[in-house]
Formats: structure tokens, C-alpha cells, sequence
């Protein structure tokens, strides 16, 4: 299992905390310093079953910059999105647990976490 973090957001820390009192196995990345290449966010959202605008922080004021709110959330524009993700990660949502049986979840709530868990 991985774990995408921030250490200075305190969603990060508590499913840190919640799976160190687990047990859990896992490794951290600190996706602002080890930042995903676009192909690993790709991969990621497949595994969240998700879409880039699912996971962007639409709050970030980078994501005011590029006026975010106002693009497509469509097909044609995922890769735009994709390369906004990867070039400024803290738009990414966060934590992001990848799971060994290729799951993936944001673990914004303890329930989150333990599913997580609960795929290994």
C-alpha cells in the first residue's frame, strides 16, 4: 500500500495515525516533493475510477490562476487537466491510498482508510 501525503494537511496526518494503529503496512509519498508524472496520476485515477476534475482541489489558488472552474470536464480535455495535476500537485486531492489488489481510494475519512486497508 501507498499513501499520497501532505504532511502539513491534517486529513494526511490522521490516516497516517489510523494506519499506524492499524498496523498497516505502507509506504509515504510526499507527492508535493516526489511529485507523480502524469502517466502515475493516469494510472491512479483508473484505479480510483475516477476523472482528473474528481480529484482537483478547485480551491488552490493556482486553480483560481488557471481558472480551472472553467474548463471542460470532458474526454477531450482530461489530458489538459491531467498536465495541470502534474505540473502543480497541490491541486491533487488528498491522501490517495493505493491498495496491493490495485485499488485505490481518497482517504478524506477514517471509512475511506480502513476500506483501503481492507483491500491490503
Amino acid at each position: 500500500m501507498e499513501i499520497w501525503i501532505n504532511p502539513a494537511c491534517s486529513k494526511c496526518r490522521s490516516a497516517v495515525e489510523l494506519l499506524d494503529a492499524e498496523g498497516a503496512e505502507y509506504t509515504v509519498r510526499r507527492y508535493l516533493e516526489d511529485v507523480p508524472t502524469e502517466d502515475e496520476i493516469r494510472a491512479v485515477l483508473e484505479r480510483l475510477g475516477l476523472e482528473p476534475w474528481d480529484i482537483t482541489r478547485t480551491g488552490e489558488a493556482v486553480a483560481k490562476e488557471l481558472g480551472l472552474k472553467d474548463w471542460p470536464r470532458e474526454a477531450g480535455s482530461r489530458d489538459k487537466w491531467i498536465a495541470a495535476l502534474a505540473g502543480h500537485p497541490k491541486l491533487i486531492q488528498r491522501p490517495i491510498i493505493t491498495a496491493d489488489d490495485g485499488s485505490a481510494v481518497v482517504g478524506r475519512t477514517a471509512e475511506a482508510v480502513r476500506d483501503a486497508m481492507g483491500r491490503g
